[in-house]
């Protein structure tokens, strides 16, 4: 019997460590790389992700002759040590228990652990190229895993787990908008504010976007015709909504640019504005975002009254408001809503009472519960149970606050002050 030199047995040792090796880090990339960019990968062409993805469909096969390969390697690896450690320190059971430590030590360090920490790491590049041997190989060997997957598929019925068919990956609304913020490296920061705020969109109704009752800008018919002119000459808006004597009074919404012809006639007055008033567009307060987005785009408007379960106007909502949800505000802005929030060097805001919740959240990073008032005058308020003086200081969901300025029943001027991170709010 020809004897081997240990040089040559410790070299093919090294080389079936090797192979093993090679099999652990293409199953831990084969099952860790990330299924959408592999698929965009085949989009673009890629030969190997094509032949990965391929794989991925049948998982008993690819796993069937990942493990295959791998077990019969270690095998033979184990049968080798012994043997050199026989030929090393003779015939002994302590020798067979040393090699048995080694090798399980050998395989541990150089063919599982550190394999599969580089193919997890890297699963994206590994992946399609693993994918080339792997491919003829379980073509070479598909007689021997059909076999052992007649043994198998029995068990997978019994766990009910599909053995046939890569399952699709869905990702929750949640696990998506996670997706995108943390995609930072890969797109503009607008173009991530815009994606996030439409995952948001979905969580908003009108009323938080809408502009309230007191800040609509309309035009009185039945005022002088004088105070009318004067009102449409300054008037901020395209459209306007037209009422006589008082708001839930009204006629329709009037488009300036249909008015213009009429201005310089004889017959200009409220009741011939009134005949130009379009039918009034009304849609409940609690209607999500998206779906009056999509009721805009249908029916052919671009603005809405808002009407609460007693039909009491309570606000007026436009096509802008909730383009301006997604894309953030426009470079020009209505007279009502022209205050910059923003803390100052001394670690304070000045903010209008009517400033709605979501606003101050998103500008000034607090977190104002959403579930009950909308705005800032309405917050206060539920908090105090009264109608408070200017000079009243409160502190609320952990955010100082100081009265500004009042106007009968409704606070308008509120200074904020940055609240203290949670660590030193604890400390204090």
């Amino acid at each position: 019997m020809v004897e081997i030199p240990l040089e040559a047995q410790f070299a093919a040792l090294a080389v079936l460590l090797v192979i093993s090796g090679l099999f652990s880090i293409a199953e831990t990339s084969m099952m860790a790389v990330n299924r959408y960019r592999l698929r965009a990968l085949v989009r673009l062409g890629n030969r190997g992700a094509q032949y990965a993805s391929e794989l991925l469909a049948h998982t008993d096969k690819l796993l069937g002759v990942i493990l295959l390969g791998n077990n019969l390697i270690n095998a033979a690896a184990a049968a080798l040590v012994t043997v050199i450690g026989i030929q090393l320190f003779g015939d002994d059971k302590f020798v067979l228990m040393g090699a048995t430590v080694v090798i399980t030590f050998l395989i541990l360090v150089f063919s599982e652990i550190t394999p599969k920490v580089i193919g997890a790491a890297y699963a994206e590049r590994i992946a399609p190229v693993a994918s080339y041997v792997l491919k003829p190989l379980l073509q070479v060997l598909y007689p021997i895993v059909w076999f052992v997957n007649l043994f198998v598929a029995p068990l997978l019925f019994v766990f009910r787990v599909r053995s046939k068919g890569a399952q699709s990956q869905r990702l929750s609304m949640e696990e998506l908008r996670g997706l995108v913020l943390e995609s930072g490296q890969f797109m503009p920061k607008k173009h991530q504010s815009i994606l996030v705020n439409l995952f948001d969109l979905e969580a908003i109704t009108i009323e938080d976007v809408m502009t309230p009752r007191s800040q609509i800008e309309a035009i009185d018919l039945d005022a002088p015709t004088e105070t009318i002119l004067s009102k449409l000459s300054t008037a901020y808006h395209t459209r306007l909504p037209a009422y006589r004597g008082e708001l839930d009074k009204l006629v329709g919404i009037l488009h300036l640019r249909k008015v213009m012809h009429l201005v310089r006639s004889q017959e200009f007055d409220g009741n011939a504005l009134g005949e130009l008033a379009a039918k009034p567009y009304f849609v409940p307060a609690g209607t999500p975002a998206f779906a009056q987005l999509q009721y805009f785009q249908e029916n052919h408007q671009r603005i809405a009254l808002v009407v609460d379960e007693y039909g009491e106007l309570q606000g007026l909502v436009t096509l802008e408001d909730i383009i301006e949800e997604i894309i953030g505000e426009f470079t020009t802005a209505a007279p009502v809503k022209s205050e910059i929030l923003s803390w100052d060097q001394g670690g304070s805001a000045l903010a209008e009472g009517s400033s709605l919740l979501r606003e101050l959240n998103r500008k000034l990073g607090l977190a104002f519960s959403l579930e009950g008032p909308k705005t800032l005058n309405g917050l206060i308020l539920e908090h105090l149970q009264d109608i408070p003086e200017a000079g009243v200081a409160v502190k609320i969901n952990g955010v100082p606050m100081e009265i500004v300025q009042t106007q009968g029943r409704v606070i308008k001027t509120v200074r904020l002050f940055r609240p203290a991170p949670p660590g030193l709010a604890e400390a204090a």
